[in-house]
């Protein structure tokens, strides 16, 4: 069994964000082998920091201040995001990739967590969570309603080998099926001529269940321990990674700044 402290955890699920920016935004560079294991190392990156922000959100002595500082990151990183993200995946166009980055995600996992406390009857939780919270968050955020399901998991899941192990194969069998429905259901017009000069798409897309799964492997091994601190590290990582790579994007020719206007 692994032992892992919170430091090396939120490194790897910083590296797995990475590598699976890195594919998104350099799609054309990489050969079909390469893609399926770069893409799959994103799908470890969230149930691991989801894990975290509850951990967070438990000890934080100001909630408006965390939620505060993680949307401001996230308004930082947003353009960022929708060159090297947006575009590449829309086929060019923008528009086309309405999701708000993971630092919007995480804010509004935090609002969920923090209703789901104060409301004590709770099937008016429930209800709420089912016909406005899921339906919000596949439209606009990033992970979808996937990502807000395993943060409330990690939260109500008492026992701790459970909670470590559940919402991880909750992602896994979310995305799997969402690949699943996105390979059988009809092509949006916009991003018809992206998706058939990129076929691999869907296949690439069920390996975030891979990752997830690894995830939970992960977090089975944590030791309880912090380890060295990291407060600032992935607040600054974050945008600063998107920046890197929406750069050498545009140098390359891979993107370009028209999808704007300029």
């Amino acid at each position: 069994m692994l032992k892992l402290d919170a430091y090396k955890l939120k490194w790897i699920a910083i590296i797995g964000m990475f590598l699976n920016h890195m594919v998104i935004t350099w799609w054309e560079l990489f050969p079909h082998a390469l893609r399926f294991p770069l893409y799959a190392a994103g799908g470890l990156t969230f149930p691991i920091m989801a894990y975290f922000v509850v951990e967070g959100y438990k000890h934080t002595r100001s909630l408006p201040k965390y939620m505060l500082r993680l949307f401001i990151v996230g308004l930082i990183a947003m353009p960022f995001h929708i060159l090297a993200i947006g575009v590449p995946f829309a086929g060019g166009n923008p528009m086309m990739y309405p999701w708000l980055n993971i630092m919007f995600s995480i804010v509004l996992s935090l609002v969920v967590l923090a209703l789901y406390d104060k409301i004590k009857f709770r099937a008016i939780f429930w209800i709420l969570y089912v016909i406005v919270v899921v339906p919000v968050s596949f439209i606009f955020f990033e992970w979808y309603f996937v990502g807000i399901t395993m943060v409330l998991l990690f939260h109500i899941i008492k026992n701790e080998r459970a909670r470590r192990i559940v919402p991880p194969v909750f992602s896994a069998v979310m995305f799997f099926v969402l690949a699943l429905m996105m390979d059988l259901m009809p092509v949006p017009e916009s991003m018809y001529d992206y998706l058939i000069t990129n076929p691999d798409l869907g296949p690439v897309m069920m390996t975030f269940s891979i990752g997830s799964l690894a995830a939970a492997f992960l977090l089975a091994g944590y030791t309880g321990e912090r380890g060295k601190r990291m407060k600032w590290l992935f607040y600054a990582f974050y945008p600063l990674h998107l920046a890197v790579l929406a750069a050498v994007a545009l140098a390359l020719g891979i993107i370009d700044l028209s999808v704007f206007g300029l």
